[in-house]
């Protein structure tokens, strides 16, 4: 493996004829499986989709780790594979690691730690966790990102446009020129482990008043581009928690928490961590948050903000003109009444747990299918109407919700979620929204997004 990780045409070849291969092969299956009936292995299948998706180690392994994190989506035993893929990818050897802490601290690397265990304590799509201790005594967790890996993701968007391109040739509800664009930013940002450090002081910064969620601090000295090393934080995953802890006011406690960490951001600074699956926190005895990962952050012009909250407006008192003003916002184009009303549908599942002023899980069925239903009828519709465009900012706010919201289905939690966000968006205003972005990305030296 090229340890200088250039973007060389052979190593993308390799890696393209790999992503294909493993896709495809089984597309092939699943197709063979669904629509002509042969029993093709469905036992081994998920495995199979686990080794061939963790083995990839890239952009579309993220796909199987939204979809494990959605109750219902997929049948239980997919779900039981894919879900290990957010913290239990299959993971590079001692020898590896050797050699890629030598390429990013130099040979004398042993010397940063008084000890470093070279087995991973986790893997997941573009690199490995290790756990180590300092000279100073501290327990940190060191991200080590794969070989080859600008290699990797350009393989893999090139595999995931030529997916798209031919999804479209038969459904066009969704132009997902946008989606990819935004898409493929984001991923090429989380390769670079400098930003995400900058993330990391981001969010110390923007949830520095919120004392139920800790973010790891950077150790400045032991991290790279390509090597993040961050102070531990003790937490188990949240399913393994709730099956410890089952009781109503724990699960409660934790929703609540977890709101405020993705939302408190979003709405009082215009910034949200956009990749909201089950592997990127942990729960302390207590309740509290573990925000482990900062690599898909999106900064968003505080007016996107104020439509969010006109959108809220607008369906709340049936107002159509604030509805449309706050679509062409976020950068929806012509649009027409009928593909309003699909929006608009749509926006009502996503905000009705704000809507009503009581105690009440984030659906009163507590399952993924009433949303599934959802999602089939905007899509036929959608696709009756010739389809619409989403924009790129639209891409991730709409995938947090999706993600949180499932977060919560897991939890089963009963919160009063109108409360919550009256008091997150009360007194909003843009301007100081603006100004409070621009200190903390400057405080925090994030750059430009792609």
């Amino acid at each position: 493996m090229d340890e200088t990780e250039n973007d060389s045409l052979t190593g993308r070849l390799k890696r393209y004829a790999k992503v294909t291969g493993a896709v495809g092969g089984l597309a092939a299956r699943a197709a063979g499986q669904r629509y002509l009936g042969l029993d093709l292995g469905k036992q081994e299948m998920p495995a199979d989709l686990k080794a061939a998706l963790g083995g990839l180690k890239g952009p579309v392994m993220k796909v199987a780790q939204i979809l494990a994190t959605i109750p219902d989506a997929l049948p239980d035993e997919y779900v039981k594979e894919l879900r290990q893929l957010q913290s239990n990818a299959p993971s590079m050897g001692r020898l590896f690691v050797k050699r890629r802490m030598s390429s990013e601290l130099g040979p004398v690397w042993q010397k940063k730690f008084k000890s470093f265990n070279k087995e991973a304590v986790a893997a997941a799509s573009l690199g490995q966790v290790h756990k180590a201790e300092v000279l100073d005594g501290q327990t940190v967790a060191c991200k080590l990102q794969y070989p080859d890996m600008n290699s990797a993701v350009e393989a893999d968007l090139k595999q995931l446009r030529f997916a798209m391109s031919i999804y479209q040739r038969y459904d066009n509800a969704i132009n997902a020129s946008e989606i990819y664009k935004e898409l493929s930013a984001r991923i090429r940002e989380e390769l670079d482990y400098v930003r995400e450090g900058c993330n990391m002081a981001l969010y110390r910064l923007m949830l520095q008043e919120e004392t139920t969620v800790h973010i790891p601090d950077l150790i400045h000295d032991a991290s790279t581009d390509r090597l993040l090393t961050m102070t531990w934080l003790e937490g188990a995953p949240i399913l393994d928690f709730i099956k410890q802890n089952p009781e109503l006011e724990m699960r409660n406690t934790i929703a609540q928490n977890m709101f405020r960490a993705w939302y408190v951001p979003f709405y009082l600074f215009g910034i949200i961590h956009g990749d909201p699956h089950l592997g990127n926190y942990s729960i302390r005895p207590n309740g509290d948050i573990n925000l482990l990962d900062f690599g898909c952050i999106r900064v968003f012009p505080p007016t996107f903000v104020k439509a969010v909250i006109d959108l809220y407006m607008a369906l709340r008192d049936g107002n159509e003109e604030l509805a449309v003003e706050a679509y062409k916002t976020w950068g929806f184009e012509n649009l027409d009444r009928e593909t309003i009303e699909v929006l608009n549908y749509w926006a009502k599942f996503v905000y009705s747990p704000l809507m009503e002023n009581k105690v009440r899980r984030i659906q009163e069925t507590n399952s993924g299918v009433y949303g599934k239903e959802v999602v089939e009828k905007v899509h036929k519709e959608l696709r009756r109407l010739n389809g619409v465009k989403p924009p790129r900012e639209f891409v991730l706010m709409d995938r947090a919700a999706i993600g949180l919201g499932s977060v919560f289905l897991h939890l089963n939690a009963e919160v009063n979620w109108y409360n919550i966000f009256q008091e997150l968006i009360d007194d909003f205003d843009v301007s100081q929204v603006s100004k409070r972005q621009k200190e903390a990305l400057d405080a925090a030296s994030v750059p430009a997004s792609l």
